[in-house]
């Protein structure tokens, strides 16, 4: 396996904006399971490397991400029907993507959704080789090379050209970062779906907050690798220390989050009247 990531960051940003008008680049919507967030490429962590970021006070980076069913083991919940293991809803929790202006494969910077921990400006993960970079990130795109199913390296060629995937022999030990004995691992699940109402009400509107992504971090931090067992304890300590943890990663998220709504309102004072007479 051999891929050429200059200039790229494909699978660290949202960039479904870039792609030409009817292009489809809807592959985490199709089937079954649907995310209830529209946010792409996703990075699911394992229940140790979420412990590991809430132990570098990096809570804020983490986000939960639960599934729409339409057929399929489900729970309603808010309203909801989503993804569910013996009528607990099932979630992953994965890193955050704020705006930022970046200007992957060659073109203009724009105002994308990308990784929290991206360098917009080299377009280099600021974890990369630290003991907090996700093994999901380390071993990509192997797991989609050794299931034969789409990398986002030949989206990018697809949509944009050029050539990223360089060699797709996946790694000797390459495998579905989701699979048999991920429960409590890497999907986790949560005990008690009518605590969670009003949070999947705002997943599913766009409308999360921290409070909500918290009590899904706090549960994966204490589930057990095998199991639905979740620790209550330890529960309600990763669910303060999501809520309540500081890093550089917030004063980040919070500068981005203005910039760009700055941004949005200069824009909007610029644009001509659309009722205006011509």
């Amino acid at each position: 396996m051999e891929v050429d990531c200059e200039g790229c960051a494909g699978c660290c940003l949202d960039w479904r904006t870039l792609a030409p008008e009817g292009v489809d680049h809807g592959h985490e919507r199709r089937g079954e399971y649907r995310p209830l967030d529209d946010i792409d490429n996703l990075v699911p962590l394992s229940r140790d490397e979420v412990r590991a970021f809430l132990d570098a006070g990096h809570g804020g980076a983490l986000v939960a991400r639960l599934f729409r069913m339409t057929d399929g083991p489900s729970v309603s919940v808010g309203g909801v029907d989503v993804a569910a293991v013996r009528g607990r809803p099932a979630f992953l929790v994965g890193l955050r993507k704020v705006p930022k202006p970046v200007a992957p494969f060659d073109t203009d910077a724009h105002w994308l959704p990308s990784c929290v921990f991206l360098d917009p400006e080299t377009l280099q993960c600021r974890i990369h080789g630290s003991d907090l970079y996700p093994e999901t990130c380390s071993t990509y795109p192997g797991d989609n090379l050794a299931l034969d199913a789409e990398t986002e390296c030949e989206r990018v060629e697809r949509v944009r050209g050029g050539d990223r995937l360089l060699d797709d022999d996946p790694l000797d030990d390459a495998g579905p970062v989701i699979g048999p004995g991920s429960i409590g691992a890497r999907v986790f699940v949560h005990p008690e779906p009518d605590r969670i109402e009003e949070a999947v009400e705002r997943l599913a509107a766009g409308e999360a907050t921290r409070a909500d992504h918290a009590e899904f971090v706090g549960v994966a931090a204490a589930s057990s690798p095998g199991t639905l067992l979740v620790d209550d304890d330890r529960h309600e300590r990763a669910r303060k220390r999501a809520l309540d943890g500081e890093s550089w990663v917030d004063d980040a998220i919070a500068e981005w989050s203005a910039r760009v709504a700055e941004w949005s309102a200069r824009v909007a004072e610029e644009a001509p009247d659309p009722t205006a007479a011509t």
